[in-house]
């Protein structure tokens, strides 16, 4: 089970019982292979992508992309990978989906922060 002893205790002292607890883990675990499922599958299903991140060298206001991959890997409740572009790379620390062309991604070092893609800027305006 991935629920702190804090939360255990706390989803206990409003009744759930332990096997409440393993069930709700379950849920989250599946929850969470699914969404990197779905995550890996967009920039699978896109050669090029749009996103909202500030970068030095492009003026646009939504960059592009052109996609190599996303490989995701799960434990728990956590989601890590690496998304690689044509010339460029970086860690993935989480993600969502947020639509059927418009996801979310936490990305690590030399990002840091929650950056949205979409397959066309219009979808991040």
């Amino acid at each position: 089970m991935h629920f702190d002893q804090r939360t255990q205790r706390a989803l206990r002292d409003v009744g759930l019982e332990t096997a409440d607890l393993r069930e709700a883990s379950a849920a989250v675990v599946d929850a969470v292979e699914a969404d990197a499922e779905a995550l890996e599958s967009f920039f699978e299903a896109h050669e090029t992508v749009y996103s909202d991140m500030d970068m030095a060298h492009s003026s646009d206001e939504y960059p592009e992309h052109a996609v190599d991959y996303l490989d995701l890997m799960t434990h728990a409740d956590e989601m890590r990978g690496w998304l690689r572009f044509d010339s460029w790379g970086v860690y993935v620390e989480d993600g969502r989906i947020l639509g059927d062309d418009h996801v979310e991604l936490t990305l690590g070092p030399t990002i840091d922060g929650r950056v949205r893609f979409a397959s066309d800027r219009d979808t991040l305006r």
